[in-house]
């Protein structure tokens, strides 16, 4: 098993979320949240940045989906961050560029230990019975809670599903590639010695 691996717990009034999550896995994915729509997402993130990641969540979904998205997010940014640990070696800097059927988008992070997400995402109206502006607040949580700066920004595209599909599948692509070790790295990857 690898060592770069955290399962974080987060209890709310409004959720209970546990995480588990191994960055160096094979895209193994076990999402029970509740809502289709958002286990579908988290999987393609899982599958595509070839992490192992089990998330089960049980939220006040009679009042909306709101809750569930951005507790998960929070508690999927604190694992990345856990799995990190020290953060030495690791590449900090990934980026990918997706498309799907008529959506192109793209991806960059930075696990830099300061939150930011600025992500310009096409997505106001329901994806099905999702909204898709909740995409936005799962990232925001993400970087939150995570310590990382993303950038996410459509470049072509119409159909809500497949933006945010899109968006979903280059986020774990992008992860994957920050958080992958160069071996020729042996130091916290700043010239100032330190993140944040």
């Amino acid at each position: 098993m690898s060592e770069r691996q955290a399962t974080v717990t987060r209890e709310t009034a409004e959720t209970s979320i546990v995480v588990r999550l191994d960055l160096d896995g094979a895209g193994d994915a076990r999402i029970e949240t509740g809502i289709g729509f958002f286990d579908h997402m988290l999987t393609q993130t899982a599958v595509h940045g070839l992490f192992d990641l089990e998330v089960e969540a049980h939220g006040d979904l009679e009042v909306d989906a709101h809750h569930t998205v951005e507790d998960v997010g929070l508690a999927l940014g604190g694992a990345v961050a856990r799995a990190l640990g020290d953060r030495v070696g690791i590449r900090r800097y990934g980026a990918a560029v997706i498309a799907l059927d008529d959506a192109l988008v793209r991806v960059v992070v930075d696990l830099s230990g300061r939150s930011g997400c600025y992500a310009k995402l096409t997505l106001d109206g329901a994806i099905g019975s999702f909204d898709g502006q909740l995409v936005k607040e799962f990232l925001v949580a993400l970087c939150r809670g995570g310590a990382l700066t993303l950038h996410a920004d459509t470049l072509a595209g119409e159909n809500r599903h497949h933006i945010a599909e899109a968006a979903f599948k280059a986020l774990g692509r992008a992860l994957d590639e920050a958080t992958g070790v160069d071996p020729r790295r042996a130091r916290i990857p700043s010239s100032k010695g330190r993140l944040t």
